[in-house]
């Protein structure tokens, strides 16, 4: 019998309904009060979730469940960060937290009797042990590597050459393709900072840049989170909207699931 194989990518967002414990203790506050604390946390992939959410034992949840009403569009596709928390691919049950409507979900499954999974964004902060944990759960088996090289890298918009580099820093995480950080000193155009700021639960906080008319086209991670010090400030650039060039042959348009999905929700 002949045993196809399976792209792992394919199984990561693809599958059905996954979860993981996690020895981490848990915690997450409403207003300076803490309402969440568990040593027993689970975490949750929902089918064609790209990031886990946290589930809680209700022991541990020092907030009342209401059913909550109505129902949210599922869309279809892989299911990126951008997706709010309601949209449910899993069978269950829509409950409201502490009067927050939407902000809990009861799973139909025998493995997660017992517990509530939670949307991040409806508490005012999370931690793993002492640390605090911004813009979603980490995923454990999601990690990002990133490794110096000497290959040339061009980054030209219509022709123009944004920037050159022979000793970029390429970024390696889970599920993204590759993104390449080129050195300040290496930019062929004058970049301005903007206002715009994003967070990313495993570098940090991104500051954005604009060259010419060209808003947001840039980023980089001034203060990164210290496991990704060695990209500080290097500039990135958004490839769905530049031409990457690498040892001289241009770089095709970015695929895969999750890049396909933002590029449906934004138009990237």
């Amino acid at each position: 019998m002949r045993v196809m194989s399976v792209r792992t990518s394919e199984l990561l967002f693809g599958a059905g309904l996954r979860h993981e414990p996690t020895a981490k203790r848990v915690r997450a506050d409403l207003d300076g009060v803490t309402v969440v604390d568990s040593t027993d946390a689970v975490l949750v992939w929902e089918p064609r979730r790209v990031v886990p959410s946290y589930a809680v034992p209700l022991a541990d949840l020092a907030l009342p469940l209401t059913a909550a009403s109505g129902s949210v569009d599922v869309p279809d596709g892989v299911l990126h960060p951008g997706i709010p928390f309601p949209a449910h691919t899993a069978p269950g049950e829509p409950v409201s937290v502490g009067g927050r409507a939407h902000a809990g979900f009861r799973l139909a499954d025998p493995d997660l009797d017992g517990y509530v999974l939670l949307d991040f964004n409806a508490f005012s902060g999370w931690r793993e042990e002492d640390e605090p944990i911004l813009g979603h759960p980490r995923d454990p088996f999601s990690r990002v590597d990133v490794r110096v090289t000497s290959r040339p890298v061009r980054i030209e918009l219509g022709g123009e050459v944004l920037a050159e580099s022979t000793r970029a820093r390429m970024l390696f995480e889970t599920g993204i393709h590759t993104r390449f950080y080129l050195p300040r000193e290496d930019m062929r155009v004058e970049l301005r900072p903007t206002a715009t700021r994003s967070y990313c639960p495993y570098k940090g906080e991104a500051s954005y840049w604009s060259a010419g008319t060209h808003e947001d086209i840039a980023w980089s991670y001034e203060a990164p989170l210290p496991d990704l010090a060695h990209i500080a400030g290097l500039v990135a650039f958004w490839d769905e909207r530049v031409d990457v060039f690498v040892d001289g042959e241009r770089l095709g348009a970015p695929r895969g699931p999750v890049v396909d999905a933002m590029r449906d929700e934004f138009g990237a």
